[in-house]
């Protein structure tokens, strides 16, 4: 009995080491026992607050890959998504906010989760609903098992929603008196088939197509007469109110078809500040739903038809009704009633733009005219224009916007405020106001301003204006008449506009260290950054530092890479003319509901002062005068007899090719109640000299502001409208 004991106890021993891994009477083994990890379920909550916070930003594909392998086999991504997008649109979801309520696990792989969600709509209100869904573990993370309930709990059983709209007309578009701009209207489009046209009456049709269009008779023959003989051409649309159609379509050729649409008064008052309309695109189609839009609405793409959307566009009513898979209306879940459009009336006068427009007579370019004590802008000429009524396809002569569209002078793009161009002489009005300000010039230090400028060396002359002068004079006659201008003092040298003189400016500062003074001036002017108009598209331009004294001579005479936009010269204009204001340009004078007070009134605002003393900003404004009333005033030929006092500038900017820019610049003086006072900007590109383009055009403008009409003729005209060699309409040359 006692050896089988020992035995007993011999075989456990064996067995307890071979279970230690070591032989017995050896040491026992070191190595570490095993390590357990233990990988927790991820939170549903945190799962749930995920998925709705892709539903928050529309993100489908991510909420997509949170559903579950069962539910993405019954429902394809694009189905996934195209269910919440009509849903929303139907409601016109703009917003949505989200609470998980609970969240708890029912088994190890099985979970559940409530959450409230609120669905904020343009049209409907709120939409508040308290959700249930279950989850599964998948791959370690949860997945929703998805049901269309979850957008909303009325579409169980493949319900679906629809809206059914009821939109407002669009609002109106007025200029400050109330005179139309834009109205819903009755027109009929006008256009000539060549070969149709009597020969015997077709003076007399383009007489009387002149007198309902507006356009000069000429002009409609250059429209048609190089066409195919039986091709549509378009002319023009007209409001049917305001001609005897009958009369005109009676004309062999001239084929009228009427429609009734959103309707541009005249062919476009200012159109590239009004704008236009057009149907919403594919791309944007979501976007307006969500703004309680059916999408086939058009809607602004410019402009104050862009910027006033809000107010033109009313608010739709809607009933929102519950569909079964048949079609069947279930039930309405929500009703609204439509909310009438506002109509905008701008600061823009329309005869003042109207006849501005035409002031141009053809020439490309741009004027600005705004009050000096307010920041209204009165008009806002971009040439060439163009005719909005030509985005409509209700109109036949909708044929040519291909035409429009690709036209290389680019009539859609506002030169006023989105073109830069460089400045030329008006520059010299801030670097005068640079050069009194820094204490180095004062309105007696002299310069003798002579052909030539060689401070900067032989090898880098530049030259006064009256040297090119003399050089062409020399071309065409063999003597020179245009000589120097001799001794001067500062504000006569911005009254002669001498070149040198302000180059000397220029490099004389950056000479002094002090490089930047005339720069930061004309940012102080409101040059190089927008000046908030807001309601319309504008550029900032350029005003740099300059590297070198060349660059510093360049700048002193808004040349080199200086770059401005004409509303930006009117805006610094008028505060010289208001004594140093900086106003705010605004083109929107009232937005008027159908009834009740203006929801938007037009107030002056202030975005700065000129950067200048009182003192020395009074011997701007008189050295400005010079410039027209001085007999060897830059201006004075052109402008001198315009019985309404005017200061001004000139400005010829050189451009690289053949001819240069004119500009001119300046405002009114007449201190007239009935007519508040007013600065005027006219830019025509490469043309010539201000003095012979630019001027002439300001005078008319003024003189349309203060009588109502042009006064005066041009230089090159022989009646208003009409140059000085006019060509009958049935002779001219060929091209």
């Amino acid at each position: 009995m006692k050896r089988f004991r020992s035995l007993s106890v011999v075989m456990a021993l064996l067995l307890l080491a071979a279970c230690a891994g070591a032989p017995f009477g050896t040491e026992p083994s070191t190595l570490p026992p095993p390590e357990v990890t233990i990988i927790p379920a991820p939170d549903v909550g945190t799962a749930m607050q995920a998925f709705l916070n892709a539903l928050i930003l529309k993100d489908y594909p991510t909420m997509y890959a949170m559903l579950s392998e069962q539910s993405r086999q019954a429902i394809p991504f694009d189905a996934f998504a195209q269910r919440y997008t009509d849903a929303f649109n139907a409601m016109s979801v703009n917003e949505i906010e989200f609470t998980v309520l609970s969240s708890m696990t029912s088994d190890v792989d099985r979970a559940r989760a409530s959450f409230r969600v609120i669905y904020h709509t343009a049209l409907f209100g709120d939409f508040q609903r308290d959700m249930l869904t279950n989850l599964v573990l998948e791959e370690g993370n949860w997945h929703l098992l998805w049901v269309e309930t979850l957008i909303l709990p009325e579409l169980a059983g493949g319900r679906t929603l629809a809206t059914n709209y009821n939109p407002p007309s669009r609002g109106d578009i007025y200029d400050r008196d109330g005179e139309a701009i834009v109205t819903q209207a009755d027109a009929v489009a006008i256009g000539i088939v060549p070969a149709q046209v009597f020969p015997d009456e077709e003076e007399s049709m383009l007489v009387a197509l002149s007198q309902a269009t507006g356009m000069r008779p000429e002009t409609i023959y250059e429209m048609y007469r190089y066409y195919s003989p039986d091709q549509y051409v378009p002319i023009a649309e007209v409001a049917a109110e305001d001609i005897n159609a009958g009369w005109i379509c009676s004309y062999g050729g001239v084929v009228c078809s009427q429609y009734t649409s959103r309707y541009y008064q005249d062919g476009g008052i200012a159109p590239q500040v009004v704008g236009y309309t057009l149907s919403i695109s594919p791309a944007n189609y979501d976007s307006y739903r969500s703004l309680g839009y059916s999408g086939a609405e058009r809607v602004g793409d410019t402009g104050i038809e862009e910027w006033g959307e809000e107010y033109l566009s009313g608010r739709s009513g809607a009933t929102l009704y519950l569909v079964d898979p048949n079609g069947t209306v279930v039930s309405t879940l929500a009703s609204v009633d439509p909310v009438p459009a506002q109509s905008i009336y701008l600061t823009i006068d329309r005869d003042l733009q109207y006849q501005a427009q035409q002031a141009f007579d053809g020439l490309p370019g741009a004027a600005v005219v705004i009050e000096v004590d307010t920041g209204r802008v009165l008009a806002m000429v971009s040439s060439p224009g163009y005719d909005p009524n030509l985005f409509d396809p209700n109109n036949y002569n909708n044929l040519a916007l291909g035409n429009l569209l690709q036209d290389q002078a680019q009539p859609l793009f506002n030169r006023a405020a989105q073109g830069h161009y460089p400045l030329g002489s008006v520059f010299k009005i801030i670097t005068i106001s640079a050069a009194l300000e820094s204490g180095s010039f004062t309105p007696e230090t002299t310069y003798d301003c002579q052909y030539d400028f060689t401070e900067l060396g032989s090898d880098n002359i530049k030259h006064d204006w009256t040297w090119q002068h003399c050089q062409d004079e020399l071309l065409r006659t063999g003597q020179c008449r245009t000589q120097p201008s001799g001794l001067l003092t500062l504000p006569q040298g911005l009254m002669r506009s001498c070149n040198p003189w302000f180059y000397h400016i220029g490099l004389g500062l950056y000479n002094q260290g002090r490089p930047n003074l005339i720069s930061d001036m004309a940012f102080g002017f409101g040059l190089g950054q927008p000046t908030g108009i807001g309601q319309i598209a504008e550029s900032a331009g350029n005003i740099p530092y300059p590297t070198d004294g060349n660059d510093a001579t360049n700048i002193a005479t808004g040349q080199g890479e200086v770059e401005v936009s004409p509303l930006q010269v009117a805006v610094f204009t008028a505060a010289i003319g208001n004594g140093g204001t900086l106003y705010r340009p605004q083109l929107v004078e009232r937005v008027q509901p159908v009834a009740g007070d203006p929801t938007y009134t037009f107030e002056p605002q202030v975005n700065g002062t000129l950067p200048i003393s009182p003192e020395n900003l009074e011997i701007v404004q008189a050295a400005m005068r010079e410039v027209v009333v001085n007999p060897r005033g830059t201006a004075y030929f052109r402008l001198s007899s315009l019985p309404i006092p005017v200061a001004g500038k000139t400005g010829t900017a050189e451009t690289g090719g053949a001819y240069p820019h004119a500009w001119f610049a300046g405002y009114t003086m007449a201190n007239r109640e009935d007519k508040p006072d007013i600065a005027v900007v006219v830019f025509v590109p490469s043309i010539g000299e201000g003095s012979d383009y630019a001027a002439p055009i300001f005078r008319r403008i003024v003189e349309i502001y203060f009588y109502g009409r042009p006064q005066s003729l041009y230089w090159f005209e022989a009646n208003i409208g009409i140059t000085e060699t006019p060509t009958p309409f049935g002779y001219t040359p060929e091209p």
